[in-house]
């Protein structure tokens, strides 16, 4: 007899099946902090270690992926948005100091395929062993009425931590800073639903000349996490005066809150290269530069404000980036790009 919970299309058994398929990769990423994981309630994590920083402050964001979960299922590939998630999510607390903890994901679909949730968590393990990040807990939830049949939702909640002395607020941004992009590998995870409208009569699985490869392989790169970099300028004892993570809102939006209200960022267009991906899509949609730069990352996927003293030096610890713009006095608009 089916039970009676699966006749209103939720699959204990299917749930059930892709916690045992994701599990090994899970675990993976735990080591000694974790005191429960899988299977408890809520997840615990020893943070005894935080007792050796002076003033420990604990950094918390999440965030989701939005419509590229689309750009997955009509690729039929699910192995790089977990990916992208942690990425995104390491991003958004580095740009304050912060280097991670651990995280946690929400995936839900209208009806749960076990192999597809177990692809999406092995790659969200896998972004999370190279953080350096445990993967604590998670939910998976079968909502159907809720979703469209053959979609899924994905978002995630990280934490980090850092020592109050070596926040990053933005508080420090002063006249004269020079600004360093870090390049992004594509969209990263925002201005999807845009793309997807400019793009969607081309083939997304033939190679294009003008973008080296398929639209749809264009689409699903992976969005960078530059704690590698960060860290490298970090430690070696560069003073970073101010970070922002290019997201929703692209420069317009996400630039001014690394910046005291008196202050602008002004951007040299030709400084940095920008991919054809970007190109492809203002020419087709018509978009204006404006809304480019409020929409998409247009090439830069962080972008730090620092003395000018120090600026070759942390390209070099970086070991990536471009000098794109400098720090002046707020006239008008908070962002201006010549």
């Amino acid at each position: 007899m089916m039970d009676a919970y699966a006749q209103t299309g939720v699959d204990i058994s299917e749930g059930n099946r892709a916690v045992s398929l994701m599990k090994s990769a899970v675990i993976s990423t735990h080591d000694a902090r974790v005191l429960a994981g899988i299977g408890a309630f809520g997840g615990m994590f020893d943070g005894s270690a935080l007792k050796l920083m002076d003033h420990p402050v604990l950094v918390a964001s999440t965030d989701g992926v939005g419509t590229k979960t689309k750009v997955a299922a009509t690729m039929g590939r699910w192995d790089s948005i977990g990916q992208d998630l942690v990425n995104h999510c390491v991003n958004d607390i580095l740009v304050q100091g912060a280097r991670p903890l651990f995280f946690m994901d929400y995936l839900a679909a209208s009806k749960l395929d076990a192999e597809k949730v177990a692809i999406v968590v092995t790659g969200i393990a896998k972004a999370c062993r190279e953080n350096s990040t445990v993967l604590l807990g998670g939910e998976t939830a079968e909502m159907p009425g809720v979703y469209v049949d053959g979609q899924l939702d994905l978002a995630g909640t990280i934490v980090g931590v850092v020592d109050r002395a070596q926040a990053i607020d933005g508080s420090q941004v002063e006249v004269g800073d020079v600004i360093i992009g870090l390049p992004s590998s594509g969209l990263h995870t925002n201005g999807y639903s845009l793309a997807r409208h400019v793009l969607g009569s081309l083939d997304w699985g033939t190679t294009r000349a003008d973008l080296g490869e398929t639209v749809g392989t264009t689409l699903l790169r992976i969005h960078r996490s530059y704690l590698q970099q960060i860290a490298g300028v970090m430690d070696a004892g560069i003073p970073i005066n101010g970070m922002a993570h290019i997201t929703g809102g692209g420069f317009i939006e996400n630039v001014p809150r690394m910046l005291p209200s008196n202050l602008a960022a002004e951007f040299n267009l030709s400084a940095w290269p920008i991919p054809p991906i970007f190109e492809l899509i203002q020419t087709l949609g018509n978009v204006s530069q404006h809304a480019m730069f409020r929409t998409f990352n247009m090439g830069l996927g962080l972008i730090i404000a620092l003395s000018p003293k120090d600026a070759e030096r942390a390209l070099v610890a970086a070991g990536e980036g471009f000098i794109v713009g400098t720090i002046s006095h707020r006239l008008g608009e908070a962002v201006k790009i010549v």
